[in-house]
This record gives structure tokens, C-alpha cells and sequence, in this order.
């Protein structure tokens, strides 16, 4: 039986604004399954995001507007089962709070109760500051996100850098002060420049997470599948590759395959023995007779060569 003690200490969302205080930097990484989950839960990271992102690294969608609340569950509960020390923080996906605060309500306690996380993130500024309070009072915690918000790509064109005028800069800077108001824990800031997300990081009591927004920030986060170079493509700009997996996988599927056909896999020491070899065969050979569906000279059974 493992006891409570025996535990490692879970990160808490205090622990986290601490850090802020105190000027320590907070690290975050998306995880979509158990396997990711258990490698970094095992690692020095601090926060654990069930990303939305899910939707075009791992179902393969152009954009992350397509993924449901439900597939959002499943995922966030397979990563609950991999972390025991991380905060794990649920992505609400789009759909899934647009149409108001009851919808929001009820689909952030779907995250906490269902998916077992201790916290969610949704995007948006200004706009979503009541459903981030009535969030907040339902005792849902809340990472909110500003900037660039993937979940608008319609609306930007694409997914570009967001708060290069004044003007635009300015209304990025409302929004984050308007989710601290509201009682977001901390926010992510995407792709805005670097000065911007300084002034925004200066003037919060709440930490800032960046990516692709400079050195600046509170935190950083980065998608698994890009910071571990799992995907044959381009990453964005401000994604630093800390691996290749892909090719690295890629020569392993590759190196399998090739002994497979040559006869190199598996080797003596991947199979089972069987003390009985001898019965066996005289056994098979009694009840099914000595032939083989594909004859050769490999076809009949030949105890000499088991």
C-alpha cells in the first residue's frame, strides 16, 4: 500500500503564483496521453497542459477547432493517470464556452470531475472575463490566454503574430489586465512581441506563460510534439526542436522492418521455451497429420529443428 507521505508534493496553483513573487520561472508542457504524461510528470516541469492542441498533433486536423469536449475528457483523464506531481490543466476546446456562462460553467466542472485536472484554460480577453469569473466562483481556477488565440484563427487570417500597432498592443494589454480581474490564476501570451509581453508580465500579479513571446514572461510553454521534433515539418518561429524524434523513430520503424524480412528479429533471447517440444509435436502430428498449409521445404513438421 502506498501511503500519502510517500507521495511526491503535488504543484498547487499558490505554489505557482509564489513563484511569480518571487521571480522564479514556471514551466509548462502539453501532454495528450499517459505515456507523455508519466515522461514529464518524471520531469522538472511544472504545469501539464491537456492542450486543444491535440486536435492537429495528434488527430491530425488543420486547425484546433474541431476537437470536442469529449475527446478533451478522454485525453485529460489518460494524462491524470501520469501525473502525480504536475499541475494537469484542461484546454477548454471551441464550442465549448462561446455560448455563454452556464455552458462554461457546466464544462469547466466536466474538466474537474470527469477529466480529474485541477485546472482549465480558455482563450480570450475582454470578452471573456464574466465567464472567467463565473468560472472562478464555481470553483473552476482558470488559465486564461490573449494574443494570438488559435481558436480565432478565422478571424486573424491565419495564425499570425497579434499587437504589432500601438493600438493592438494596447488592447492585448487590456485583456490580460481584464482576465486578472476576473480571477484567472495566470495567463498565456501567443505570439505578441516581445516589448508588449514585457509590459504585460511588469504590471500582472498573476503569472504570464509565454510562447512566442520573448524572454520576458513569467513561464514558457511549448507543444510536445514540437519542442521533441516529433512531426516531419517546419516549426513555427518560436519553437526551439530540444530533439529529432522523428527521424529517430523513423530509423527505428525502418531497422525493425528490415529484420523482420531478413530474419535478424526476434533473436534467441525474445522467445519462450517449451519443455514439452517433443509431446507437443508428437501430439500434432497424431491428431492433425504431418503436412502445413503452405508446403516447402521449411512446411512439415521436423522436431529436429525446433
Amino acid at each position: 500500500m502506498t501511503h500519502s507521505s510517500d507521495l511526491p508534493a503535488r504543484v498547487t496553483i499558490p505554489a505557482l503564483l509564489q513563484k511569480k513573487q518571487r521571480g522564479q520561472k514556471i514551466t509548462m508542457l502539453t501532454a495528450y496521453d499517459y505515456p507523455s504524461a508519466y515522461i514529464l510528470d518524471h520531469s522538472e516541469v511544472d504545469i501539464v497542459l491537456v492542450g486543444d492542441s491535440l486536435a492537429m498533433v495528434m488527430l491530425g486536423h488543420p486547425n484546433t477547432l474541431p476537437v470536442k469536449m469529449d475527446e478533451m475528457i478522454y485525453h485529460t483523464k489518460a494524462v491524470m493517470r501520469g501525473c502525480r506531481r504536475s499541475l494537469v490543466v484542461g484546454d477548454m476546446p471551441y464550442g465549448s464556452y462561446q455560448d455563454g456562462m452556464s455552458q462554461a460553467v457546466q464544462n469547466g466542472i466536466r474538466f474537474i470531475k470527469e477529466g480529474g485536472c485541477a485546472a482549465i484554460k480558455l482563450e480570450g480577453g475582454k470578452q471573456r472575463a464574466g465567464i472567467i469569473a463565473a468560472l472562478v466562483e464555481a470553483e473552476v481556477p482558470v488559465i486564461a490566454h490573449v494574443g494570438m488565440t488559435p481558436q480565432s484563427m478565422h478571424r486573424f487570417g491565419g495564425f499570425k503574430v497579434q499587437g504589432k500597432s500601438v493600438q493592438a498592443a494596447l488592447s492585448i494589454v487590456e485583456d490580460a489586465l481584464a482576465v486578472q480581474e476576473a480571477g484567472a490564476f495566470a495567463v498565456v501570451l501567443e505570439s505578441i512581441p516581445a516589448p508588449v509581453a514585457q509590459v504585460i508580465t511588469l504590471r500582472l500579479r498573476i503569472p504570464t506563460i509565454g510562447i512566442g513571446a520573448g524572454l520576458h514572461c513569467d513561464g514558457q510553454v511549448l507543444v510536445w510534439h514540437d519542442f521533441l521534433g516529433l512531426l516531419d515539418a517546419k516549426p513555427a518561429r518560436f519553437v526551439k526542436q530540444y530533439a529529432n524524434l522523428y527521424s529517430e523513430m523513423l530509423n527505428a520503424a525502418n531497422s525493425y522492418c528490415r529484420e523482420v524480412r531478413e530474419g535478424l528479429f526476434p533473436e534467441e533471447q525474445h522467445k519462450y521455451d517449451m519443455l514439452e517440444t517433443e509431446q507437443f509435436l508428437d501430439r500434432v502430428e497424431e491428431v492433425y497429420g504431418n503436412y502445413s498449409a503452405y508446403p516447402s521445404d521449411e512446411g512439415s513438421f521436423q522436431k529436429g529443428k525446433v
